[in-house]
Formats: structure tokens, sequence, C-alpha cells
């Protein structure tokens, strides 16, 4: 009976032992694993070698400049840091697998123009559980990023609507081309709200009407406007876009009272800024390339172990009018 009593204690030390042992083994392993993980995430690579960039549509010229403005930046860092810039068309599904792509070739720095600020967050997530480094430029997203760059959209609504305040000398009716409601339209409505508070005898006498951000939806909602209002003497568009199709709205309806101000700096505002019979004065301009290459920049000191002072970069926009418009670079 001792034997036996002594054979079972030896097995049963034996179990214990060899479970405990593997126990810790796992640990280890998940120990060595998670520290892996940690240092693939937070160790620099010292080198910036693939950028990829999702934006909405590179037919767009503002896009385009995006595209420009990261290979420029990287043409700066050198040892052929290659960039792929791909379109969505602004289809959500579409700029996911573009972004689930990247992260699946190993591509060293994500930047995205968000089409959905919403959508995007589950591949943010999957791309930064990765060790991918991303960040956003121009439009928010509801996820954790690296750095999210924009252009400061409520001085631009401030200097475009501070321009109307001092073109009209205090006095008239302005109406207001909203757009999809997004933050930067949100902010660019405020800045302009702001600037023309400080004039009691400046009406607004709309500001809901949606012009969706383009020339058609411009047209229409400046047309139905027209009908609306027999005088009108300003017209802030909160974007370039809409501000064309309140130009040709104008123009259909033969009314030449009032003038638009603008944001964004467009291929297409400055020209219409260049037709003299056109209403289009002035734009609060943007710099998408410049975004861009700090995006760039920020992306490479982050792969070096530098992490940027502030997530939140914020642009200056520039005021640009029919009178220093010779001295404007465009996109």
């Amino acid at each position: 009976m001792k034997r036996i009593l002594l054979i079972v204690g030896i097995l049963g030390f034996a179990v214990v032992g060899c479970t405990n042992g593997s126990a810790n083994n796992n640990a280890a392993t998940n120990t060595a694993t998670n520290t892996s993980l940690e240092s693939q995430v937070n160790a620099p690579n010292k080198k910036l070698q693939t950028i990829g960039v999702a934006l909405g549509d590179l037919g767009n010229p503002f896009y385009n400049a995006v595209q420009k403005g990261a290979e420029t930046e990287a043409k700066k860092i050198g040892g052929n840091v290659r960039v792929n810039a791909v379109s969505s068309a602004f289809d959500l599904n579409q700029q996911t697998n573009q972004i689930e792509n990247f992260t699946a070739a190993n591509t060293d720095l994500i930047i995205l123009s968000a089409v959905d600020k919403k959508g995007v967050k589950p591949v943010i997530d999957q791309a930064r559980l990765a060790g991918k480094i991303v960040i956003a430029v121009d439009s928010a997203v509801d996820a954790d990023v690296d750095a999210m760059i924009s252009s400061n959209n409520t001085q631009a609504g401030e200097v475009a609507c501070q321009y109307i305040a001092d073109r009209l000398k205090g006095q008239g009716s302005v109406v207001i081309l909203n757009g999809t409601p997004m933050d930067s339209i949100n902010q660019r409505v405020s800045g302009c709200e702001k600037s023309l508070s400080k004039y009691p005898n400046i009406k607004l006498i709309s500001k809901e009407q949606n012009a969706e951000g383009t020339r058609d939806g411009g047209l229409r909602v400046m047309s139905d406007l027209l009908t609306t209002f027999p005088k009108i003497d300003a017209v802030f568009a909160t974007n370039d876009q809409s501000g064309v199709g309140a130009d040709l709205a104008a123009k259909q309806a033969r009314r030449k009272e009032f003038f638009i101000v603008g944001v964004d700096g467009s291929p297409d505002a400055t020209k219409a800024m260049e037709d003299k019979d056109g209403l289009f004065a002035a734009t609060a301009a943007q710099n998408p390339a410049e975004m861009a290459e700090k995006a760039v920049q920020i992306g490479n000191d982050i792969i070096q172990g530098k992490k940027p002072e502030s997530s939140e970069i914020l642009i200056p926009v520039k005021l640009v009018t029919r009178e220093n418009l010779s001295s404007y670079k465009g996109w």
C-alpha cells in the first residue's frame, strides 16, 4: 500500500509539474509575442519605404493636389520611397478594401481622406492594430489615428465673410449656400456667422439650403433663392463648386446686384474670378498639397521614433481675391 501511495504521489507531482511548466511556457510565449508586437509597433523602422494614399476621387483637382503633395515630400525624403495613390469614387466599401490592401501589403504609412468618418473606423482600427501608421487629411474620422491634418475651416468661414462684411460696409442681405452636413462645412458656416454677427445691419436671409458641394447643386439652390429674394447683396458658398454654380444661376437669371465668395481656391474658382462679367469675387484658399506634405513628414518622424507635439494640425487658409489673384499659385 505504501508503494502504491508513493507511486501515486510521484505521478501526481509529475502531472502538476508538467502542467505548471506548460502554463509558464505559454505565459512566456504570450509575453514574448506581445513584446514582439509591441516592438514592431513602437520600435523605429528608421526608414520610410512605402506610402498608401486613399482618396475620394483623383479626377477632382483637390485630391490630385493631395497626391502630388505626398509624392513631392516622398522625393525629398529620398531612398526611393514608393507612393501608391488610389481613388474610391467616394464609395466606402471601395475605400475600405483599399486600406485593407495597404495593410496586407505591409505599407509603412497610410494617408486617407475619409469618404465616411464613421464608416472607416473598423478598417483604420485594423491597420493600427497591425502596426501601421495612419494619418487622416482634409476630413475628420471617428477613429484613433496618429494625426489629423486639415485646413482651418473655421478660419476659412471667418475670412470669407469678413471680406463680405467689409465690401458691404457693414450692411446688406447675405445668403449662405450650405453643403453636406460634415465637420468642415459646419465649421465654415460657424466661422462665417461669427464674422457677420459683428454687423447688426447685415441680415443673413438664408443659411439652410444644401447645395451639396456641387456645381449643379449651387445652380439649383441659387436659382430658387433668386426667385425667392428680389435683392441679394452677397453670397457665401461653403465650397467653390457650389459658388461656380451660383454664378451660373445669376447669369441665367440676369442678376448682377451681388457678389460671391467661396472656399477652396480651386482652378474653377480662379477661372471664374478671371471672368470680368462673373460675380465670383474671392475664395478662402486651402492648400491640399501642404496637407499631404505635412502628413508624410509626420509619418516619417513617427517611424523614426518622433511623435508629433499635437495629433491635430490645422493648415491656415489664404483669402484670394481678384486683386491678388495674379500672385496666387493655385493647386
